[in-house]
C-alpha cells in the first residue's frame, strides 16, 4: 500500500485525512480510500493571527497520529499537503503579513515530520469547489471504473453536482451543457480521456460562521445598537451578551462596523420568530442585481441546476439535525421551510432536552436552517422538481466527501488526462490467464473422464 496525508485547514477547525491505495500505480482508479482521520483540537489556523507559532503546534497531536497510522517504512515516501480555505482567505484579505506568518509557522512544524512534505497553501474558492466535485465523483466511480476482468469501463452515468457549506464560504459546482457566460466560473477538466465543462462559484462570507456574524450585524443595525436587542432567530428563553469586537472582527462585517467602541457589550434576547428570522436572513442576499441572462445572487452568473447533487459539510449537519433531532424528513423545499419554522418556534429548554450534547451550536439551527432553505431555493433556484435530486451526505462509502481527496489526486497525478489502456495491470493479466487455464484444465478433465467412462463401459460389454 501507498499513503498520502492532507490537512484540511478550514475556518473553524483543521481535519487531517490519511489515504491509502494499492502500490501498483497502474491500478489507481477507484481504489483510494480513507485510512485514518483526525480532528485537530482547537479553532482553525486563521484564529492564531495573534500567535502564529501556536497554529503550528496545534497540528502536532494529529501529525503524531499519522506517524502511527502510516507504517514507519512508508513515512519517507508519503506525500503530506496542507490546504487552507476561506478562513485563511479572509485573513489574507485583512492582513497578508499575518496570514504569511501563520503559513510559515505551520510549514516549519510540518517539515519536522519524516513525511514527504509538499507545501502549505491557501486554496482559491474555485479550487475548493472543483476539488470537492472531483472527490465526490471519483468516490462514486462516475469518471471510470475497473471491470471484473481488469478492463477500464467509462460508466454511462452523469456526474454529480457538489455543494459545500463551510465556516466562511459556500461552493456550488456542477457539469453543464449551457454556455457559462462568466469565464471566471468556467473550468474545463480532462479526466481519463473525457472532457468536462464545469461551472463553479465560491461565495466568500456565506459560510455558516460568517453568515451568523453578518446576521448579528444586521440585527444590531436595525435596532440602532441599543443595549438590549431582540434576536428573532434565537429560541425563546435564550439570551447572550456579546462584545462588538466579536461581531466586527471579520472582513465580512467590517464595512458595517459602527462608530461605537468595539468593547461595547450588547445583550441579545431570543424571540423565536420564524417569519422575522426569514426576513432578516434574506437581507444577507442581493437578489436584484444581475448583468447576465440569469444569476444566483449578488450578481453572480449561474446556469440552471441540472442532474443529481451531493451536499456535504454543514449542509449535511443541518439536514441531519432536522431529521434526527427534530424528527422531520426533508424531501421538498417546503419540508425544509416547515422544519426551519418548527426549530425557530421551539423554546431553548425544549431544544436542550432534545439535544443536550449540541448545546454550543443549538441556538443557531433556526438561522442556519432558514439560510440553507433560502440559499438552495431563492439562491441556487432548486424547485420541487430539482430539490429531491440533492443527497445530503457526509461520506461516500467509508470516505469523507470534501476537497481534500480531490486535491491529493490532482497533486499526485493519480487521475490521468488520457484514458488508460484496457489491460495495463500485469496482475490482472495473470489473473485472466489463470482463469483461462482453470477452464481449459477443467474441460480437459471432463473430456478425459468421459473417455474413460466410455472405455470402461465397452470393456464390460
Amino acid at each position: 500500500l501507498q499513503y498520502g496525508i492532507v490537512l484540511d485547514a478550514g475556518s473553524s477547525h483543521t481535519a487531517m485525512f490519511v489515504y491509502k491505495w494499492p502500490a501498483d500505480k497502474e491500478n489507481n482508479t477507484g481504489v483510494v480510500s480513507e485510512h485514518g482521520m483526525c480532528d485537530v483540537e482547537g479553532p482553525g489556523i486563521s484564529s492564531y493571527s495573534s500567535n502564529p507559532p501556536a497554529a503550528g503546534t496545534s497540528l502536532e497531536q494529529c501529525l503524531n497520529q499519522a506517524l502511527r497510522d502510516v507504517p514507519k517504512e512508508k513515512h519517507v515516501g508519503t506525500p503530506l499537503y496542507l490546504g487552507a480555505t476561506a478562513g485563511m482567505r479572509l485573513l489574507n484579505i485583512a492582513n497578508p503579513q499575518t496570514s504569511d506568518a501563520v503559513l510559515r509557522a505551520v510549514t516549519a512544524v510540518l517539515k519536522t515530520y519524516p513525511f514527504d512534505f509538499r507545501g502549505a497553501k491557501i486554496l482559491s474558492g474555485e479550487e475548493e469547489g472543483v476539488f470537492g466535485w472531483v472527490t465526490a465523483n471519483y468516490l462514486l466511480e462516475n469518471f471510470i471504473k475497473r471491470g471484473w476482468l481488469g478492463e477500464w469501463i467509462q460508466p454511462q452515468k452523469k456526474t454529480l453536482g457538489a455543494m459545500d457549506f463551510g465556516g466562511a464560504s459556500t461552493q456550488i459546482t456542477f457539469e453543464t451543457q449551457e454556455t457559462i457566460e462568466n469565464p471566471r466560473n468556467k473550468v474545463m477538466l480532462k479526466l481519463y480521456g473525457h472532457t468536462y465543462k464545469v461551472y463553479t462559484h465560491s461565495f466568500l462570507c456565506y459560510g455558516r460562521d460568517q453568515v451568523l456574524k453578518r446576521l448579528l450585524s444586521k440585527l444590531l443595525q436595525a435596532e440602532r445598537y441599543q443595549a438590549t436587542v431582540p434576536h428573532p432567530c434565537w429560541p425563546m428563553g435564550y439570551n447572550k451578551s456579546l462584545s462588538l469586537s466579536s461581531i466586527y472582527d471579520s472582513p465580512c462585517t467590517e464595512k458595517e462596523r459602527p462608530s461605537l467602541a468595539l468593547n461595547t457589550t450588547i445583550t441579545l434576547v431570543g424571540t423565536g420568530n420564524g417569519n422575522l428570522c426569514t426576513l432578516h436572513v434574506s437581507k444577507l442576499f442581493n437578489f436584484t442585481t444581475c448583468s447576465f441572462s440569469h444569476c444566483s445572487f449578488d450578481g453572480v452568473f449561474q446556469p440552471k441546476v441540472s442532474g443529481n447533487f451531493i451536499a456535504f459539510s454543514a449542509f449535511f449537519y443541518t439536514v441531519d439535525f432536522i431529521q434526527t433531532v427534530m424528527g422531520r424528513s426533508v424531501h421538498l423545499p417546503s419540508d425544509l421551510k416547515d422544519a426551519a419554522e418548527t426549530i425557530c418556534a421551539t423554546s431553548w429548554n425544549e431544544l436542550l432536552q432534545k439535544a443536550p450534547k449540541l448545546e454550543k451550536r443549538l441556538p443557531d439551527y433556526c438561522a442556519v436552517s432558514t439560510f440553507v432553505y433560502l440559499l438552495t431555493t431563492r439562491g441556487y433556484n432548486f424547485n420541487n422538481h430539482s430539490f429531491p435530486n440533492i443527497a445530503f451526505q457526509k461520506k461516500a462509502g467509508e470516505t469523507s466527501i470534501g476537497w481534500a481527496l480531490g486535491y491529493m489526486l490532482n497533486l499526485t497525478n493519480m487521475i490521468p488526462a488520457e484514458k488508460p489502456s484496457s489491460h495495463k495491470s500485469i496482475l490482472y493479466n495473470y489473473w485472466v490467464i489463470l482463469i483461462l487455464l482453470f477452464v481449459v484444465t477443467t474441460l480437459m478433465s471432463l473430456v478425459t473422464a468421459v473417455c474413460l467412462l466410455r472405455r470402461s463401459k465397452s470393456s464390460t460389454i
